[in-house]
């Protein structure tokens, strides 16, 4: 079992009080009757054109749920829930003396770990008073190394208000009910899967260079365009990249502002 990591670039919201679990479910893309004692759920908050704005991890907690978000985006987050409260008996509190740790690797044999809903290889999770978060032996970066080889993509992958749900992968990392009603965002997310249109998907790319050039930056194969870099780190980094022409490239060389690249095809995403 590796040593955990403390995630620093994670923070927790605390939803409680008698309308949480409603609350919620008229909001995010997850189904929150789903979400058992001792396990996760994986979800979004989506403009109303099914546009990705947060997305987060959910766990039961007594009296509500705690919301595991980039950091980031925590404020954002809890401002907007705050929005949508109206009369609703709910509270929305930043809990700034919680920390979240991540382990891989191996079995988890301990008690108050969640397994990680949106794809088993990452791990689990739990959630710790801030000042327990020394027991972590391994940096945030390694957890993050690990979720680049894995290819799963994460809020700052998808930015704010500019990747549908089904193009950012959350179909197939469990993110996505499409059998609990209404939520904001859920007609035009239905619709693309129903009507199986949405032809793009964000992929992990890579390359040998030092670093990938900005996010924005086309990918082409042979001079046309086939997708465009959304997040950067280092020599790898993701793409919002049409699927028909990447097929269609076939052996092409890829490239992003002059630097060559590979897009890869995770097993989890294309089995």
């Amino acid at each position: 079992m590796s040593s955990p990591s403390v995630l620093t670039d994670r923070a927790i919201i605390a939803v409680s009080g008698a309308d949480s679990q409603n609350f919620l479910q008229g909001l995010i893309t997850n189904d929150v009757g789903r979400l058992a004692s001792g396990s996760a759920l994986y979800a979004a908050l989506l403009t109303p054109q099914g546009k990705i704005l947060f997305d987060f991890l959910l766990y039961s907690d007594k009296g509500g749920m705690l919301l595991d978000c980039a950091a980031e985006a925590a404020e954002t987050l809890q401002k907007r829930l705050s929005l949508y409260r109206l009369r609703a008996k709910v509270d929305i509190v930043r809990r700034d003396d919680l920390a979240v740790l991540a382990r891989w690797d191996g079995e988890n044999g301990s008690t108050g770990w969640w397994r990680d809903p949106r794809l088993p290889a990452l791990g689990w999770r739990t959630i710790v008073e801030g000042t327990d978060a020394a027991v972590a032996a391994s940096p945030a970066s390694a957890y993050l190394d690990h979720r680049l080889a894995l290819g799963v993509p994460e809020g700052p992958d998808f930015g704010q208000d500019r990747m549908f749900a089904l193009d950012a992968d959350l179909e197939e990392l469990n993110g996505v009910s499409f059998d609990k009603g209404c939520y904001v965002g859920q007609e035009l997310t239905a619709r693309m899967k129903h009507r199986g249109t949405a032809r793009k998907k964000l992929l992990p790319v890579e390359s040998s260079a030092p670093s990938l050039p900005e996010a924005g930056t086309p990918i082409t194969a042979a001079g046309s365009e086939i997708g465009a870099i959304t997040s950067v780190y280092d020599g790898r980094g993701f793409a919002l990249v049409r699927t028909d022409r990447l097929e269609g490239a076939g052996s092409a060389t890829l490239d992003a502002g002059g630097v060559p690249v590979r897009v890869l095809k995770p097993q989890w995403l294309f089995s």
